[in-house]
Formats: structure tokens, sequence, C-alpha cells
């Protein structure tokens, strides 16, 4: 094949489903789209997507490109995730990622270190997905839960997280005050959705709580803040954002089985960078004087 950008088109088409959509990330016309689309079949002799009133789907050929098309994008995003880690200074992108429940820690701890380095560019990535680390996505994870195993990662114990159980004063007022784990019964609790949540304090809750006591269920921490704070029910957040938040009550002191270990995870290309070294060090001096 003598033109990548029309196999990089016909790769986008068949991710996104959508000329639209490629032509978005991409970053070019749609016309260029159709146009690389109806050169690359005519030089392939082979019609790679039945076209329809939603979007393009690959046909069995176009299926055939994709995989090939996904196995060499993921080989080089690697390769640009390697090569931006190389040099001696601390310099060019950090990229970092967390759960967003953890960025009222991270964000000033990033900008001191930016500060510490004005040529670094920093993006902080958070959300419930994890960046795959092997193919380049971040330089630095912050991961909660079990300690990761994904091959070819470096992992270090980063900190405990202390997790405790609050109301809101509006709930208080309703409710009462929760008097121990024998009145949970008697209380409305938030909860996950997720029954197979691996989180300690999810499983606590679900061993404890009768399940109709878990009355509003949502997909991930931050929704379930936001309903504590709306008086939906009892919820578990960090106890040092918990205890800075007026409008809340502390329902059960943090108790040791509910803790969240949080580990640091970087790929063993990129974990001997200077700058990947420079940011672990300076992170764990960081969190040194963090009350989680």
């Amino acid at each position: 094949m003598d033109n990548w950008d029309e196999v990089r088109t016909a790769y986008q088409v068949a991710r996104m489903g959508t000329v639209s959509g490629a032509a978005e990330v991409l970053g070019v016309h749609h016309a260029t789209v159709i146009r690389h689309i109806d050169a690359i079949e005519a030089r392939l002799g082979v019609k790679l997507f039945q076209r329809h009133a939603r979007g393009y789907t690959p046909t069995e050929a176009g299926q055939d490109l994709l995989r090939v098309a996904q196995a060499t994008d993921d080989q080089f995003n690697q390769l640009v995730g390697r090569l931006k880690g190389q040099g001696d200074d601390v310099s060019g992108e950090l990229v970092v990622t967390s759960l967003a429940s953890f960025a009222p820690m991270m964000v000033p701890a990033l900008q001191e270190f930016q500060e510490m380095h004005p040529d670094l560019i920093i993006r902080y990535l958070t959300g419930d997905r994890l960046f795959r680390l092997e193919y380049g996505e971040a330089h630095v994870a912050v991961r909660a839960g079990n300690a990761p195993d994904q091959p070819d990662n470096v992992v270090q114990p980063f900190m405990k997280q202390q997790i405790g159980l609050y109301a809101s004063k509006s709930y208080v007022e309703k409710y009462g005050i929760l008097k121990g784990v024998e009145d949970l019964g008697n209380h409305r609790f938030v909860g996950h959705d997720d029954e197979n949540s691996r989180a300690p304090f999810s499983r606590w809750l679900r061993t404890h709580a009768p399940a109709e006591a878990i009355s509003f269920r949502c997909t991930n921490g931050f929704t379930m803040q936001q309903a504590v704070h709306a008086g939906a029910g009892i919820g578990f957040m960090p106890a040092w954002e918990g205890r800075q938040q007026p409008d809340l009550v502390e329902m059960m002191a943090p108790q040791a089985e509910w803790e969240g270990a949080l580990w640091l995870v970087t790929h063993v290309d990129l974990h001997r960078t200077t700058k990947v070294q420079a940011f672990l060090k300076f992170l764990k001096e960081q969190a040194k004087g963090w009350q989680l």
C-alpha cells in the first residue's frame, strides 16, 4: 500500500462508523474522507464498507483492514509515548492520570511541579477507564484498589486513602444520626450501581446493610458525592474531602476495612526516564503532607 493517508482514513471510518466522525478525528473535510474511501476501494478492487442511512459498516474486508490498522496505530502510539519520555531534562509533555475524585490533591501538586520545570506541558487525564500505559497514553498513573497486574508495568505502593461515611445536614434533620452498624437498616444509603464493585467500602456496605437500604445508586464517585450532598442518603467519600464540607455530617469515623490502597504505576519503558523519576520523587514528597 503506497498511500497511508487512505489507510488511516479508512481505519477512522471503520472505528467511528460515520464519515463526519472520521473527518472530525482527522481534522479534514468530509469530502476528503469520501474521496479517500473511494480511492482505496478502487485501488484494492474490493468494497470495504456498506453504506447506509446511519453511516458506514465495515465489510469482511473492512474488518480485516480495521484489525491491521488498529495494531499499527497502537504500535505507533506506543513508540511516540516512549520517545516523548526520553531525554535528560524535564520538559515536553508529562501525562498523569488518576480518578477524578483525586484531583483536589493532584492539581496543586502538578501545578507546583510545573512551576519547578517551566518548559513542561502538563496533561492531567481523569476518568474511570484505565489509560493504557503500554500504548503511551500516560507516563504516570495513580490507581486505586488491588495492585495493578498489567504486564510490563512498574507498580509501587503509594498510600492509603481513609474513607468516611457522611450525610448532609438536611438528611440528618429528616432521618437522624446513624447509631452504629446495628442501625444501618433504619437509614437510606447512596451506593455504587455495580454490585460487583471491588471497592472495600462498597463490599462492606453490601455485606452489612439490607439491599433495600441502598436506595440511591450511582455509577461513579462524583455522582455518589453529589447524591450525598443533595440528601439522597448516607454515603462514602474520602475523609479529607468530607471533613472540608460544612454541609456534611460524619456518620461513622473512617474504618480500616474501608481504606483504599493507592498505587503509582509506570510503564517499564518510561520508568527510568529523568522526567518520570523526577515527578515520582516529587509526588511522594508532596504526599507526606496530605491528610488522606
